[in-house]
């Protein structure tokens, strides 16, 4: 708990200082970059004070001046803070509707143009995505948990296909990316950080104009992703878990 207490307070303390510098050069310059690159530090030193260290592989496999969906499986709250500032440009998140409402963060967060999303509610789901469309429209590459929600023993979980129908309609080239190694770092369900290596594994950009439907995009997708978890993570042959309807 010494870590996760110390984690916490590092961000508590760290969030008001980035406003305080980055809101008004913000408004100052209508460019959220100086914000956005200190928010990114703060989630770097925070995750290297919890005894977290970070392997990444394959940025070397796409053009980092080009705009992206990045899509992803998910394990743990520690996921984004990890991941996020790895993509080598600013980027959009699908983030839940309740974050909006904290101090200082929610602010952060609509001048980043992320995207709030009620996973409850199917109607609030589309027009996450029409809004997501438009964040993309802009340049902006976007980074989608594509399972909707944490999976609590590690392995792939049935896809949303909200972000495929997304890609689809854009035509942006999707990069699955696999995190590895914050299941045991901290789990969902424990508030505890236990101290250890994560990878994160970006694979091959993905053409959704090469595929005939959605439902073809997903498989390619989860079949890249799953091909980076370790053994014991992944379902067995003829196992794989569909879409939720």
């Amino acid at each position: 708990m010494i870590r996760t207490t110390l984690l916490l307070a590092f961000w508590i303390l760290a969030a008001p200082i980035a406003a305080i510098i980055g809101f008004p050069a913000t408004l100052l310059t209508g460019n959220v970059r100086i914000l956005y690159g200190l928010f990114m530090w703060g989630c770097r030193a925070g995750i290297w004070l919890a005894g977290v260290r970070i392997e990444a592989i394959g940025l070397e496999r796409f053009d980092h001046s080009k705009s992206y969906l990045f899509m992803t499986n998910h394990v743990s709250n520690l996921d984004p803070p990890i991941q996020i500032p790895l993509i080598p440009r600013q980027t959009s998140i699908m983030v839940k509707q309740e974050l909006f409402k904290v101090p200082i963060l929610g602010r952060a967060m609509r001048m980043g143009s992320l995207v709030p999303v009620d996973r409850g509610n199917r109607d609030a789901g589309i027009q996450a995505v029409n809004a997501a469309k438009a964040v993309i429209e802009k340049g902006l590459p976007m980074t989608i948990y594509v399972e909707g929600k944490r999976s609590y023993d590690g392995k792939l979980m049935p896809f949303k296909k909200g972000p495929f129908y997304l890609a689809m309609e854009c035509g942006v080239p999707v990069v699955p990316m696999t995190i590895i190694g914050t299941h045991k770092v901290m789990p969902k369900g424990r508030y505890a950080i236990k101290p250890g290596k994560v990878t994160v594994i970006f694979h091959d950009p993905i053409e959704p104009k090469d595929f005939v439907s959605r439902d073809c995009l997903m498989e390619e997708v989860r079949a890249a992703i799953e091909s980076g978890l370790p053994e014991q993570y992944r379902h067995p042959p003829n196992g794989t878990q569909g879409s939720p309807s």
